[in-house]
């Protein structure tokens, strides 16, 4: 969504992580998704990295805006560790047999929990306006919500309920989410957003 918003046109590549293209190995050998080699033949592997770099080379909705620091520095942090390894326990808890998805989906609850209640002051999470936090946790509240649908609607989080449906409504959601083909080896290039 930054890359997308900041207006800058890129060869988009998409990828079956159960079948990594050579090209994508050899320039990123921690081999996760999403990784961005600029032109310089720099490589950023960390989806927040290129947020920051897409917005800082232009930012029409001021996702940068210096609100607040403490508190998106820490909901990020929160979000990328402790969520983000519940969200998995979760979602994946047939890989994780030592305990019930029920005991999973209880430890992921917390911060989907925390985060209604700051959306229940602002309407974001740290303005009255979306911001840099807003958009990296988003994806993440997505997959929780998602696992079980019907459970997550089902719960009185109207905030946060109401903040995910319009991230997942929105034209530059709707945008991102072209369905595209595996790229291989040889592939013409996709240029996105379109040329």
């Amino acid at each position: 969504m930054a890359l997308a918003v900041c207006g800058l046109q890129f060869e988009l590549r998409e990828v079956e992580l159960k079948n990594k293209p050579e090209e994508m190995l050899k320039i990123s050998p921690k081999a996760t998704v999403p990784v961005l080699q600029l032109e310089n033949g720099d490589v950023l592997e960390e989806s927040l990295d290129i947020m920051y770099w897409a917005l800082q080379i232009n930012d029409p909705h001021n996702w940068l805006a210096d609100i607040n620091p403490d508190l998106t520095n820490k909901l990020i942090r929160t979000n990328d560790n402790d969520f983000k390894q519940h969200l998995d326990r979760y979602k994946y808890a047939d890989r994780f047999p030592e305990y019930s998805v029920d005991h999973y989906r209880q430890q992921a609850s917390q911060f989907p929990m925390e985060l209604d209640q700051l959306l229940s002051q602002n309407g974001y999470l740290v303005s009255d306006k979306p911001t840099l936090v807003d958009i990296a946790l988003f994806p993440f509240i997505r997959q929780f919500a998602f696992v079980d649908k019907s459970w997550f609607d089902a719960m009185s989080w109207n905030y946060l309920k109401q903040w995910l449906e319009s991230f997942l409504s929105s034209a530059l959601f709707q945008l991102v989410m072209q369905k595209h083909s595996p790229w291989k080896s040889g592939d013409a290039r996709v240029i996105f957003p379109d040329e």
